[in-house]
């Protein structure tokens, strides 16, 4: 169905595509570098609320998630700052990898941020939030500093195991297909 003409979004047609899905978009291949720098922004904001009590940080960082899954750095303030300004800054080489698993692990972090924002804004539910934003905090803090992706990891096991289908990452099924790390 097409609402073109009448202002809204229009949905795909055969081989078209919409307003929506042109700016709705993810990119692939990520640069590995931005994302752990992200990643790292995410550790210290998801900590900060922790340690400091400050459960309304959900809030900005659930938004943060959904905006990246939505549309990768595009409408995310802290993804457009890593990527725009601090990663030209850092004169390391783009490292790139697969879109897909970046894509699943940033959809983790929304479901999980976006349930910390809902339980504390709705419910008051402190202590659920906080639990909730320490364990974004820790898987945020394994990809800052050791590339361990678990949402990463989770795709590529879902995929071995035809959860997922292999043409969404033929890469992240076959291990062979990786370039060892330096």
């Amino acid at each position: 169905m097409s609402t073109e003409g009448s202002g809204t979004l229009t949905t795909r047609q055969a081989g078209t595509t919409s307003p929506l899905t042109s700016w709705m978009t993810f990119p692939d291949p990520v640069n590995e570098v931005a994302a752990r720098c992200v990643a790292g922004g995410v550790a210290v904001t998801a900590a900060v609320a922790v340690v400091a009590g400050l459960p309304w940080l959900a809030v900005p960082l659930a938004y943060g998630f959904v905006a990246r899954v939505l549309a990768g750095p595009r409408f995310s303030p802290w993804a457009r700052i890593v990527t725009e300004v601090i990663v030209p800054r850092l004169g390391m080489a783009e490292r790139p990898v697969s879109g897909s698993p970046k894509r699943f692990a940033q959809g983790i972090g929304a479901v999980l941020t976006t349930i910390a924002a809902v339980a504390y804004l709705a419910f008051g539910a402190t202590t659920v939030t906080l639990v909730l934003l320490a364990m974004v905090a820790v898987a945020a803090t394994l990809e800052a500093v050791f590339a361990f992706c678990i949402g990463c990891k989770l795709f590529a096991a879902l995929i071995r195991a035809h959860v997922l289908p292999e043409r969404v990452c033929v890469a992240c099924s076959d291990l062979t297909l990786r370039a060892p790390r330096r």
